[in-house]
């Protein structure tokens, strides 16, 4: 099972355009094949930043995902409203 954490920070005005983006697709990318689940975090000391924890089967169906058409339509959305550097790590559990 691969687990990917992204780190997203979003300017002020834009965090609640990106909470309901996110929770609008929640399901959808839930449902991605190979997927078994996302959640999405919240920085308790900056609520600016945000984090997903997605859970995969491979990374070839986590590619997958960053291939189709639901996630290059939520990337071009929410990639607008970054206030920094978007990072992203993939971690096995051990």
């Amino acid at each position: 099972m691969l687990i990917r954490i992204v780190k997203m920070t979003f300017r002020p005005e834009c965090v609640n355009d990106f909470s309901t983006v996110f929770h609008e697709r929640k399901e959808l990318i839930a449902s991605f094949e190979g997927c078994n689940g996302v959640d999405l975090l919240r920085d308790i000391a900056n609520p600016n930043i945000f984090f997903t924890y997605s859970k995969w089967y491979s990374e070839t169906h986590l590619n997958k995902y960053r291939d189709s058409e639901l996630f290059g339509e939520v990337w071009s959305t929410v990639k607008r409203w970054f206030g920094d550097k978007l990072e992203a790590w993939s971690v096995e559990e051990i």
